[in-house]
């Protein structure tokens, strides 16, 4: 009897840390979406006023959020995908092999996902610098005679550019859960393999890539979610232009709750990326249960 609360004992740090910067604030942020709070409103609670579904009305009538919606999709839809193969193939290329070098690899592959951003964003900037004597892809097109190209000022390109700065930063992390999920994989299923004449390519499709199945479900879970919070890229990079086309929804709220002091219409915002991110992981969870009762 006395060991019967145990468990709780040992759940109740984590569970305390939960509700105090988890639940807490997002029913705080439910309470202020109601409500024209701003500044001045932090300063003095009497000048907060209670203004109802107002902020909702608003944020899906404005043009500027509806772009964020638009381009935060666009970014997933690409990112997503290209995260999630490029992670899984270099995993699976990079555990093949047993020598330094292939170490190493997973360690060159693995740095930019503990780099700072703002160091990142000195060299992509370079990288991707409109100007065809400085920034370097426009310098090794200028040799075959095309470009310049404007990277991160053409609305048409911007977004692909940062989708491409995104990708290099995300795989290797997800690319070590990979990892880390094949030496899981006994050999013996190989060697079996191995004896039925199964060659390298067949034994990655119908072993290794059936046998990630849970990690793929977890990268596919967190990637998606990380790129429907996509901040740091275009706040660093672009500060959502030209013309807002790398505008995300992450950097809209941004923008509005602390450049121009709309608190409850950011808290609003919030909310409905919120929602969606639930909406988006309950639909994979009910996928992932479907497919495990088959």
């Amino acid at each position: 009897m006395k060991h019967k609360y145990a468990p709780y004992l040992f759940i109740a740090p984590a569970f305390i840390l939960l509700i105090m910067f988890s639940l807490v604030p997002i029913v705080i942020s439910l309470v202020i979406s109601f409500t024209d709070m701003n500044l001045a409103g932090l300063a003095d609670y009497s000048r907060i006023n209670f203004i109802g579904s107002e902020n909702y009305t608003n944020i899906i009538n404005d043009p500027v959020f509806l772009t964020s919606i638009k381009n935060t999709l666009y970014y997933a839809i690409i990112g997503v995908p290209l995260v999630l193969m490029l992670s899984m193939a270099l995993a699976i290329f990079i555990n093949m092999g047993n020598n330094r070098y292939f170490s190493l690899m997973r360690l060159v592959f693995y740095s930019p996902s503990i780099t700072n951003i703002v160091a990142v964003a000195i060299v992509w900037n370079f990288i991707f610098n409109p100007n065809q004597s400085i920034g370097l892809l426009n310098q090794l097109l200028g040799y075959v005679g095309v470009g310049p190209i404007g990277w991160l000022t053409d609305p048409n390109i911007s977004k692909l550019s940062l989708i491409v700065l995104a990708v290099w930063k995300g795989i290797g992390i997800n690319m070590l859960i990979f990892s880390a999920a094949l030496q899981n994989i006994p050999d013996t299923i190989y060697e079996a393999a191995d004896l039925d004449g199964a060659n390298k390519w067949q034994q990655i499709r119908h072993i290794t890539i059936p046998q990630l199945k849970f990690s793929t479900f977890f990268v596919l879970v967190t990637t998606i979610i990380g790129w429907l919070q996509f901040f740091e890229e275009p706040f660093i990079m672009t500060e959502g232009g030209p013309l807002n086309s790398t505008m995300s929804v992450s950097l809209f709220i941004y923008r509005n709750g602390f450049q121009l002091n709309r608190f409850g219409y950011a808290a609003a915002g919030s909310l409905l990326l919120f929602v969606v991110i639930i909406g988006a992981t309950i639909v994979q969870m009910r996928i992932q249960n479907r497919s495990k009762e088959q």
